[in-house]
């Protein structure tokens, strides 16, 4: 909790009683961090269309205008707040009936302290197992429904002629696969950027590549990858339709990682030495579904390997995919509206 928040928390109580009586007041809101949160909620507010979109900073607001869609500013005052983020605290009534989501799939790094999940009426995880890990960690309020950001792969929202539009967007050379490096903030600990980030000049030679990274990831980083030539950085916080273009993902601890196991396609990780939020348990599942490599110049043979054996991990990637996600059927966002709905009522 910031200083603001705690300098607003009876202002911001006083204002919330205040605007009941002025009709002030909103019913429904789905509080954004950050535009990936939008990516995140939007297949579940697809069923909640009464709920309205609260930007919380500029950045957010700018991409909201982008796409046409109205929002407030972020110390509006609703009823019920759904977020992607713990950011409870950012609306400090009681009475308010507040609703979480994970921003990324499975618990890829560690589960915070049991006390931010507690600030929630009730927590969205992505499967059954996430239930049964929260509960032996005192967390109460969990309840699984799947990952919905992930439900336009499963409910025919790209079809062949969306990703071909993309693909000659980016101008990608049909003659080639195509690989997405992916990785987690560099200040994690966990992160493999800098190991692979002067290997991409030899390897777009080769293939066409992709970037996506982390939001917090260092500039110094983002700026250097953006600069190499023949390399697509991946601005859009929707990644997904990128995913589905990919053939291989080269990754370290990123929680995309599961969603790119969940297209059932061939994983390269980094072993990266451990972190404070490292989970012993995300470590053996890489070991499971990826092909695991610890420096820079296995890069290229891997890759060679992958493609040619994508097959190599699928009963693995099948059997992880059903501890991460239960079900990949498109109707996660479907089941969160169903159980918010319950839950207010």
């Amino acid at each position: 909790m910031d200083l603001v928040s705690v300098l607003i928390k009876y202002p911001y109580q006083w204002l919330w009683r205040l605007s009941s009586k002025k009709g002030h007041r909103i019913r429904y809101a789905a509080f954004l961090a950050d535009p990936l949160d939008y990516i995140v909620l939007r297949p579940v507010l697809k069923y909640l269309p009464d709920f309205q979109l609260i930007a919380k900073n500029r950045k957010t607001r700018n991409y909201l205008r982008r796409l046409g869609l109205p929002f407030r500013w972020w110390r509006a005052m609703p009823e019920v707040v759904i977020m992607a983020r713990h950011a409870t605290y950012r609306f400090p009534e009681p009475k308010i009936k507040k609703i979480g989501f994970r921003h990324g799939a499975y618990h890829f790094k560690k589960f915070a302290g049991s006390k931010a999940y507690q600030a929630f009426d009730c927590f969205f995880v992505t499967s059954q197992a996430e239930v049964v890990l929260a509960r032996k960690l005192g967390i109460k309020n969990t309840t699984a429904i799947g990952f919905p950001k992930l439900d336009p792969a499963f409910d025919n929202s790209f079809t062949p002629g969306d990703l071909e539009i993309l693909r000659q967007k980016l101008q990608l050379d049909l003659t080639k696969s195509t690989v997405l490096f992916t990785s987690t903030w560099d200040k994690s600990g966990m992160s493999a950027a800098t190991v692979w980030l002067d290997q991409l000049p030899p390897i777009a030679e080769k293939y066409n590549v992709l970037v996506t990274l982390h939001p917090f990831m260092s500039r110094k980083i983002v700026r250097k990858i953006r600069n190499t030539r023949n390399v697509h950085f991946i601005a859009d916080p929707d990644v997904l339709p990128y995913m589905l273009l990919a053939d291989v993902m080269i990754g370290d601890m990123s929680s995309i990682i599961a969603e790119f196991c969940a297209l059932d396609k061939p994983i390269i990780t980094f072993k990266v030495p451990p972190a404070r939020r490292t989970e012993p348990e995300i470590i053996d599942l890489l070991e499971k579904i990826s092909f695991r490599i610890t420096d820079a110049a296995e890069l290229l043979p891997a890759l060679a390997h992958c493609l040619v054996q994508p097959d190599e991990f699928v009963e693995a990637r099948m059997a992880a995919n059903k501890l991460m996600f239960d079900s990949l059927d498109g109707l996660a966002g479907r089941r969160a509206a169903d159980n918010i709905r319950q839950l207010l009522s």
